[in-house]
């Protein structure tokens, strides 16, 4: 059970109990009214609830949303002028967050991530909050997320009051999922190609960031690839050595970035305002860094770029969908990503459907390689 109703005078319904995904006993008050963030970029999983009303309950946040993500935070705010006057709680890290700047922000509720930019369970804003007694909610899209979509949508949807939304969306992202889960059930490991992602790819020093077991890196494996980071990294993400990779020398390379088309450094541009000849691009002139342009899965047209917030979004579906399409072109013939996209769109998000979430490095602009990868 995620959560129970208690019952005040006279038979109403004046709250719920639910247990978030820390693992915490919350008790919810029957109507939130002024919701803070711990990271700016739980909007993504506010807005199939809230659709048109996202900004109508939302008074703080913290800054990293306008910066990880610049051109899905635009989009956002031209629809929505209200998010331009949200209060900035902190900047990009936990640390930088003001447990008074909250409190004076007099929230219903604070929705926080169990792992990421954010606040965490064991810090001063939780107990400062516990203190005024305000309710405090862990959810999580970073960590486990195949495993916690599903969990933490569903208490979103009771914590807002947003069931019927949060089972809509949780029915649409479980039978997409179920449907790649069914077609990958009986594909034996021989079959599932060595795979290696580097995220944020270009923008660091050196090469590799990485996701292990979890985050995205679960996604591969999910998509039927098989991540040669998991055996090398002790948590879910993390960093390994190029002359690892180099040796793995993995049948698919793929690099992920948020950058907008005003940037000028290296890395990938991908995501909102971004077109496909932008993109491609920026993928192509990360891949033709020392070693990594000198791989097969380079050099045989198996790299791909895609979307870095999907590593803590619950549109994670569509990284996977993408994912196993590219490993498996001939198996998942008939799936279309784009489409399952465009459902995303027209049913659950109130902004309109633009942009690049994935793409090819192939010249021409194919999506999928028309081969699959080595055994």
């Amino acid at each position: 059970m995620l959560w129970g109703v208690a019952i005040g005078i006279g038979g109403h319904a004046r709250a719920e109990t639910i247990t978030d995904l820390a693992g915490r006993q919350v008790d919810i008050p029957a109507h939130v009214h002024r919701i803070v963030l711990g990271e700016g970029r739980l909007v993504y999983a506010l807005a199939p609830l809230e659709k048109s009303h996202l900004f109508d309950r939302i008074v703080g946040w913290q800054g990293e949303f306008r910066e990880a993500d610049v051109q899905s935070y635009d989009k956002y705010a031209a629809l929505f002028p209200a998010a331009a006057k949200v209060a900035l709680i902190g900047k990009t890290t936990a640390d930088t967050v003001s447990p008074e700047k909250v409190l004076d922000l007099r929230p219903d509720l604070a929705v926080l991530a169990v792992s990421g930019h954010g606040p965490g369970a064991a810090s001063e804003l939780v107990a400062q909050l516990q203190s005024a007694h305000v309710p405090v909610v862990f959810v999580d899209f970073r960590a486990d997320p195949l495993r916690d979509t599903v969990r933490s949508m569903r208490i979103l949807g009771a914590v807002l009051d947003r069931r019927r939304e949060a089972e809509d969306f949780i029915a649409f992202y479980q039978s997409h999922l179920d449907h790649i889960r069914a077609r990958l059930a009986t594909l034996p490991d021989s079959a599932r190609p060595s795979v290696f992602l580097e995220m944020l790819a270009g923008t660091r020093e050196s090469c590799c960031h990485t996701a292990g077991k979890g985050n995205m890196g679960a996604f591969i494996d999910a998509a039927g690839g098989r991540n040669i980071a998991a055996p090398l990294l002790p948590g879910y993400i993390g960093d390994i050595d190029l002359e690892q990779v180099i040796a793995a020398n993995p049948d698919f390379y793929l690099v992920d970035g948020t950058k907008g088309p005003d940037y000028r450094g290296p890395g990938v541009r991908m995501g909102a305002e971004i077109d496909p000849a932008t993109a491609r691009a920026s993928v192509r002139q990360v891949l033709q860094r020392p070693g990594i342009a000198t791989l097969a899965a380079v050099r045989d047209g198996h790299a791909y770029g895609l979307w870095h917030s999907f590593y803590d979004s619950p549109y994670n579906i569509l990284a996977v969908e993408i994912m196993a399409k590219w490993f498996h072109p001939d198996l998942f013939r008939d799936l279309d990503p784009d489409a399952t996209r465009a459902e995303l769109y027209r049913r659950f998000l109130p902004v309109a459907d633009s942009g690049t979430y994935w793409v090819s490095a192939t010249p021409g602009g194919m999506e999928t390689p028309q081969a699959t990868a080595k055994p």
